[in-house]
């Protein structure tokens, strides 16, 4: 039962990555709600998620919310050490390669390995739903059904945010399509892995504080600068609240 429901998680994220597709001529936009997809996302789903889960603190600080830290650290270092590395003399970005000031190198260009280290730690998100509707199902048939709920629908943002970031730092389509493909996969593997093991319960909730903390600094540092620099609209400052307001509502009807 969890494979078939997690069948509708992998559709929806095809969904997702195809409709960030289909608006390239408003790219200001399709970033706007990306950036409001994730900020829902952390604050909204996978926050409340971890410390409920995480349980224990360290030197008084709830362990998921220092591993958010650490996230958000580690998404910056990261970020820095791969737009800080040195360009061959007279290279030139591939075609297709933005340029903008936020997070790229001193040519100004985006470092390709931070949208495929970004995409690869949201498969691995993916993953984690699957597993979290395997073990939902192992409790009972409501919780089952509530969990999936809430995967199938945020899902969608994972695609959608999945194609966005591989491609806003200058990834090839193919690439981007390829990492789409891996996260909609994602939820059926790790809904069938749930007949061989369980994840502790702390572990889960440690790993979610730790993505959350990777996604707020992509969506505060890179996706929402971007979508205002060249389009300071208001239409783009409505979509970010019609992001989050989605993820919110999610949430509410899952809940």
């Amino acid at each position: 039962m969890a494979v078939f429901v997690a069948l509708g998680a992998f559709l929806m994220t095809l969904a997702g990555g195809w409709t960030a597709q289909r608006v390239t001529d408003r790219r200001h936009l399709v970033l706007g709600l990306a950036g409001g997809l994730m900020l829902g996302v952390v604050g909204l789903d996978l926050l409340p998620e971890a410390l409920g889960a995480a349980g224990r603190e360290v030197f008084g600080v709830p362990a998921a919310l220092l591993l958010f830290v650490v996230g958000f650290l580690l998404a910056h270092l990261v970020e820095r050490l791969l737009a800080g590395r040195p360009q061959a003399p007279g290279s030139t970005p591939a075609a297709g390669t933005p340029v903008a000031p936020h997070g790229g190198d001193e040519h100004g260009h985006r470092a390709p390995e931070v949208g495929l280290t970004a995409a690869a730690a949201m498969v691995g998100h993916s993953a984690m739903d699957g597993v979290a509707i395997g073990a939902a199902f192992q409790v009972g048939g409501g919780m089952g059904a509530a969990v999936a709920l809430a995967v199938i629908a945020h899902d969608f943002a994972d695609g959608f945010n999945t194609f966005t970031l591989t491609t806003l730092y200058g990834n090839a389509r193919h690439r981007a399509i390829g990492m789409l493909v891996a996260d909609a996969c994602a939820p059926l593997l790790g809904a069938l892995s749930t007949a061989f093991f369980r994840i502790p319960e702390p572990v889960l909730g440690g790993y979610l504080g730790l993505f959350g903390g990777v996604l707020l600094y992509l969506a505060a540092a890179e996706i929402l600068p971007e979508a205002h620099h060249e389009h300071p609209a208001h239409s783009t400052l409505l979509c970010t609240v019609a992001g989050a307001a989605f993820i919110w509502l999610v949430v509410g009807v899952s809940g």
